[in-house]
């Protein structure tokens, strides 16, 4: 019995020695030590689900080997083509909108075909603002996102990297 606890114990003071000498901390990354790249993705002929995963992912910073989940560890997006992202199933007549301003009578209703034809943009942005924390981190987040409707933007000065979508095997 004396043998077997002072065995435990010697092997307790080496776990706590090699502690001393080792110490594990956990890595945090910091706002400001953060290097910050430029992503352009290309959504046209692209399912709206997985331009808007793919763009939250690199807005969140979840793919750098930095990534911390309560700093904004991102990088900057932007979204060319929304107009031509694509939808699959029967969501460009079914799926709806919804808005409220408040006041009687203020609650709007459209469809994708309806929004697509008015803001483009938005339906990007709105899948995205949905994948990031909806919290005051997730609004600092959502500004680096940029969405236009047609091919040009302007922040060709950043020299933004092309993002290649994995087609998804069916």
């Amino acid at each position: 019995m004396c043998r077997k606890r002072a065995h435990r114990l010697t092997r307790l003071c080496a776990a706590r020695s090699f502690r001393a000498l080792f110490p594990m901390t956990t890595f945090s990354a910091k706002a400001s030590e953060i290097s910050r790249k430029w992503w352009v993705i290309d959504a046209s002929d692209q399912v709206l689900g997985m331009v808007a995963v793919k763009a939250a992912n690199l807005l969140r910073g979840k793919e750098k080997t930095v990534f911390t989940p309560h700093v904004d560890t991102g990088d900057f997006v932007i979204v060319i083509n929304a107009e031509k992202v694509r939808l699959t199933g029967k969501k460009e007549e079914q799926k709806s909108y919804m808005s409220f301003s408040g006041y009687v009578g203020g609650h709007k209703s459209e469809n994708v075909r309806a929004r697509r034809a008015r803001h483009p943009e938005l339906l990007v942005e709105r899948a995205v603002r949905g994948m990031i924390p909806h919290n005051r981190l997730g609004r600092r987040i959502y500004r680096k996102l940029k969405v236009y409707r047609g091919n040009s933007h302007p922040h060709a000065a950043q020299q933004p990297e092309t993002v290649k979508l994995t087609a998804r095997k069916s």
